[in-house]
């Protein structure tokens, strides 16, 4: 293996700012690289002041105004680009759309596939840039015939390969992550951004889903989708209760069921099943979640697609743990079995494999096969 890229040879770099602490290093250290940098802010809302509340969010007025700043202090060129018709219709639509369909979106990786790397990408190599830099935690190696491979980040703690898994092999070949080689805790990259006169050093990280300003997801799709009343059924159909919406919940959720008493062996509930067609959400027992396998559509591949049956480890969500399976391509089909069953799986979500450090791919989870069935009236 050779060394990343940008110790190779400079490169002309749009660096995506989004106003926080890592992209503004990110930028810094591709500039001190040798690269030719220039700042861009992507504005993401048509109503941007609404984007924030304390630390969600990264699309505000507030963030370019940082962001700019930051070019200043590192001497780039900086830009705002608006792409907020691109975002709503590719992530914030596809979010409401997939919820309402009984699935359980990620709108951060949808927006690294069709903004950062989609929309963003083709427009800054249309203008003669070579990469896009971001501030994302994760690895890129060069190999010696040149391809290239995503890895997990140095530093584990800080891991954000999971919501770049959507990555294909062209979006690599332009994609700079100067982070991901950092050994370092979050501290001493705000100690770095001091140290280089980074106004955002000590700025709160972004959290939770920055086009959802107060943190209410179900509030915000009520909001969009209107209240729908429903039951809330047993595994053998008996009503428990209603909901106004069964977009409002979650595969293994157990909070905030109002089902009103408790089940017959006195151990709490878990959403078992939503299906939308009727607009019921089936509940149960703890180990009726338990998964061994799923199928999942969508594939791509972060470099040549595997064309036979092969052992990984997979995440199944962006702050999750790795678990083994076996996973083969069927009819254009991700097919995965676990060695030990797994919680909390739900449709919508990306499954990400693993080669050790290195991405495989992903795919979106369209089924599972649970150890125990789910009888609903669904």
């Amino acid at each position: 293996m050779t060394d990343t890229p940008q110790r190779i040879r400079p490169l002309r770099v749009l660096a995506a700012m989004s106003g926080g602490v890592d992209s503004a290093v990110a930028a810094a250290r591709a500039a001190d690289a040798g690269h030719d940098v220039t700042g861009v802010h992507l504005a993401l809302s048509a109503n941007p002041q609404s984007f924030r509340t304390g630390a969600r969010g990264c699309c505000t007025i507030e963030d370019s105004r940082d962001a700019r700043r930051a070019a200043d202090v590192i001497g780039i060129p900086f830009y705002v680009w608006d792409l907020a018709d691109r975002f709503r219709e590719d992530v914030v639509e596809d979010f409401v759309a997939e919820y309402e369909a009984g699935r359980t979106p990620n709108p951060c990786l949808r927006c690294n596939e069709k903004i950062k790397f989609a929309a963003l990408l083709d427009k800054a190599l249309a203008l003669g840039f070579d990469a896009v830099c971001t501030g994302h935690y994760a690895k890129i190696v060069t190999l010696a015939d040149g391809s290239r491979e995503l890895h997990r980040a140095s530093d584990m703690a800080k891991d954000q390969s999971y919501v770049l898994g959507v990555l294909d092999e062209k979006q690599l070949a332009h994609a700079l992550f100067p982070l991901g080689d950092t050994l370092t805790t979050k501290e001493e990259i705000r100690a770095e951004a001091e140290r280089r006169g980074l106004a955002v050093a000590k700025k709160p990280d972004s959290h939770d889903i920055c086009f959802i300003a107060d943190g209410d997801t179900q509030g915000f799709l009520a909001k969009r989708l209107g209240k729908a009343e429903g039951d809330i059924v047993d595994e053998t159909g008996t009503k428990l209760g209603t909901h106004e919406g069964a977009y409002g919940f979650t595969i293994g959720q157990r909070k905030g069921l109002r089902i009103g008493h408790p089940a017959a062996d006195g151990k709490p509930r878990y959403v078992l099943d939503i299906s939308p067609v009727n607009n019921t959400v089936t509940v149960g027992p703890a180990d009726a979640l338990d998964v061994t396998g799923l199928t999942a559509i969508k594939p791509r591949w972060c470099g040549t697609a595997p064309t036979a049956p092969g052992v990984y480890t997979a995440q199944l969500r962006a702050h999750g743990g790795e678990t083994e399976v076996s996973a083969e391509l069927v009819d254009g089909e991700l097919r995965v079995t676990f060695t030990d069953p797994v919680r909390g799986v739900a449709p919508g979500q990306a499954i990400v494999l693993y080669d050790d450090t290195r991405v495989v791919g992903s795919a979106t989870i369209a089924s599972t096969v649970r150890r125990q069935p789910v009888t609903s009236t669904s």
